[in-house]
């Protein structure tokens, strides 16, 4: 019998991932069945079970994809001096997810991240997954923010942490948004936290 090999067995699992990723954006997790992730991928069960064991699986290894992917942009970003300040930054990593992500479209992604979010509250390996991601995000977050510091950019006797939750509550507030309602430009929350930047500094107009 030949030997698959580890690209093959990479890309099965790409496939795989994908099309579970499609079927909860689309019909949410609770109402998607593993006969439908079949359906979706066209797979055997034994094909698809050979890497997943059920839909808990599947969706946390989904939601650990998006954190690597996620780090790997404030990797690039702390790598750079100076680094980019926020309103690049959420824009930029914002771009990457959506560009690469699983479930087809921005609108869809952010539906499954919604989904995922109240998973969380029942699913012990689930919600591992993403308070690890979590922190690794909210460290990010607070090495870039120590750097605005340092650089004046931002007050320094704002604890680095705080300025940090509030960067990433930002961003979820978005992807609940961009789930609800969609068409919400990236460039809209550009524009805005690069607004909110601005504060303190725009010029009073003259009176006369």
């Amino acid at each position: 019998m030949a030997r698959v090999s580890q690209e093959h067995l990479d890309a099965r699992r790409r496939q795989i991932l994908d099309g579970a990723a499609r079927c909860f954006a689309r019909n949410g997790f609770h109402a998607t069945s593993m006969q439908d992730v079949l359906q979706e991928v066209g797979l055997s069960a034994g094909a698809v079970y050979r890497y997943f064991r059920g839909k808990e699986q599947l969706i946390a290894a989904i939601a650990d994809e998006v954190f690597v992917l996620v780090g790997s942009a404030f990797d690039d970003a702390a790598r750079s001096v100076p680094p980019p300040t926020p309103d690049v930054l959420v824009g930029r990593v914002l771009r990457r997810v959506f560009d690469t992500n699983p479930a087809g479209d921005a609108q869809a992604f952010c539906r499954l991240v919604l989904q995922v979010w109240p998973e969380t509250l029942r699913n012990e390996v689930l919600a591992a997954t993403l308070q690890a991601g979590f922190d690794r995000l909210l460290g990010a977050w607070s090495t870039l923010v120590a750097a605005y510091q340092a650089g004046g950019q931002l007050d320094a006797d704002i604890p680095a942490e705080h300025v940090a939750r509030t960067c990433v509550a930002t961003v979820q507030g978005f992807l609940a948004q961009q789930a609800l309602f969609g068409d919400v430009d990236v460039r809209v929350l550009e524009d805005g936290v690069r607004g909110l930047m601005s504060l303190g500094r725009a010029v009073a107009p003259d009176p006369s």
